[in-house]
Order: structure tokens, then C-alpha cells, then sequence
């Protein structure tokens, strides 16, 4: 099952949850009104995935751009047939192919990662979640057996501009990386019927050179708030279906929010603003 076919199954899916975490109200928005622009950072990460995990099918979906001189007559045809044969592709620089695939020259070179993406690369998951009855899916970047141990491990890719632990910790926070974890394991566990629930470990690259790696693994507490998290939004997801209603920030009933002061600025704080 490619990309398209997955985002087309029926099942709500982690980015869905995470804007449910903003609000119901956009969430809704956003699903009517869908968004098929795509930013540079988006689709880098895109092309990033791809040439790791799918090199073979990497130029059924992306296409390198020519560097043409489009005022000249010849630059002019070469670029029409370009176009003619970069239809349904998503096109990308010669700049930008040349460093994901320095990237993934220097993934495929540690033997920790190498070994981490053995498994089984791009898998499908689908599932009933048995308390609220809502469909569910994901979609690992690699589910990897490693040897002498017998759960398997879920593996995701992120590219980023900063791999230290400590940022990662705050992306994680912003962009619903313990909700991933709890979410994908959930699925796997059901899925493949196992006995527990299965390791969860991030391989985040820095884009710039030396294309520096980090492996971050999700430990025990950080899985629980990520499954708190999860619980939390499929439930709210849950309720608004069933009520058609679907609130904004001031929740349900309208209720007002305090205005709070955050603990960076109170007195004696210096350790929160350590970077």
C-alpha cells in the first residue's frame, strides 16, 4: 500500500489526533477544508524518507529538476519535457537530492541504525479501538526484529535542523512525538497480537553537514504520558462524533480561560531558561 492508498483508508491517524489536541473546531476545519500545499521543509523530509527507507521507488514519486536556462530556446524545451516527464512526481533540486542522499549515506554507515532498519519498512496498521469504537491507523517508517530479543522495535525517522536529546525533547512536546509512540505501538501491539507492547526509538538527523545522527529511544514514563495522551484525544475525538459538536478553545460550554504566569518567568527560574 503506497502513501496515497493509506492517507485514503478509512482511520484517524496521529497528525489528525494531534490537531484534535489543538482544538475539535480546527481539527474539523481542517479535514474539510484540506490544505494540498506543501512547505519546503515538508517535503524535503518527504524525499528524505523515501531515498532511506524505499531507494528503489524513490524516482516513481520525485523528480530532479534540471538546471536550465529556461530564456534560451533550448533551455525552453528542455524544461517542457521535463515538465511532460515529471507528471505526478514531486519535484525537487539537485541541491536537495544530493543532501538527503549524503544523509542516508551517513544513516546506512552506522551499524546501529543499519541494524534498526532491517525490518519490515513502510507497513500499514489498522485497527478498532476497543473502548470507543473508532477505526485507527499508522503507518511505521520500519518494525524491526533485532536478535535475542522478542518484541519487536518501531523505528521513525526525523530530519531536523538540531538532534540534541534536549531539543528533541521540546519537538517531541510541540509536535506530538509521545502521542506517536503510544499511538504506533498501540497499533503494532494489536495488529501482530502481541504480548506486549513493543519498543519505540527515533532516528533523528541534523540536515546540515555532517548530517549529524541521535538515536532516542521512548522509555517507559515518556510511553504512559504519550498513551495518557492518547486515551485523552480519542476519547474527545469519540464524544464529538457522537454529539456532532465539535468546540474550540473555550471548550463545550464556553467557558473562559486564566491567564497564567509561566514558570520561566518567576523568580529562581535560571534553570528553565538553560538552552
Amino acid at each position: 500500500m503506497n502513501e496515497a492508498e493509506y492517507n485514503a483508508a478509512e482511520g484517524i491517524r496521529r497528525s489528525d489526533l494531534w490537531k484534535i489536541h489543538d482544538s475539535p473546531e480546527k481539527f474539523k476545519w481542517a479535514i474539510e477544508h484540506p490544505d494540498e500545499e506543501t512547505t519546503p521543509a515538508f517535503t524535503f523530509g518527504q524525499a528524505a524518507h523515501k531515498l532511506l527507507l524505499e531507494p528503489t521507488d524513490f524516482f516513481c514519486e520525485f523528480a530532479i529538476k534540471p538546471d536550465v536556462d529556461r530564456r534560451t530556446a533550448e533551455g525552453k524545451e528542455r524544461w517542457a519535457r521535463f515538465q511532460e516527464e515529471a507528471q505526478g512526481r514531486t519535484v525537487i533540486d539537485q541541491e536537495t537530492y544530493d543532501t538527503i542522499r549524503d544523509m542516508v549515506k551517513k544513516a546506512y554507515a552506522g551499524p546501529m541504525v543499519a541494524k534498526l532498519l532491517m525490518g519490515r519498512k513502510e507497513q500499514p496498521y489498522f485497527w478498532t479501538d476497543p473502548d470507543t469504537g473508532v477505526k485507527c491507523k499508522v503507518r511505521a517508517d520500519c518494525v524491526t526484529w533485532l536478535d535475542g530479543e522478542e518484541l519487536p522495535v518501531i523505528v521513525d525517522y526525523k530530519t531536523t535542523t538540531d538532534a540534541r536529546t534536549r531539543k528533541f525533547v521540546r519537538d517531541a512536546a510541540e509536535y506530538g512525538y509521545f502521542l506517536q509512540a503510544a499511538m504506533y505501538t498501540e497499533g503494532v501491539m494489536r495488529c501482530l497480537k502481541l504480548d506486549a507492547r513493543p519498543r519505540f526509538a527515533f532516528i533523528v538527523q541534523e540536515k546540515k553537514p555532517p548530517h549529524s545522527i541521535n538515536i532516542i529511544t521512548v522509555p517507559e514514563d515518556a510511553m504512559l504520558y504519550g498513551l495518557d495522551t492518547f486515551r485523552e484525544l480519542l476519547g474527545v475525538y469519540h464524544e464529538c462524533v457522537e454529539m456532532d459538536n465539535w468546540p474550540g478553545y473555550t471548550g463545550a460550554f464556553g467557558m473562559e480561560n486564566e491567564l497564567y504566569v509561566p514558570g520561566w518567568l518567576r523568580p529562581n527560574a535560571g534553570d528553565d531558561l538553560v538552552d
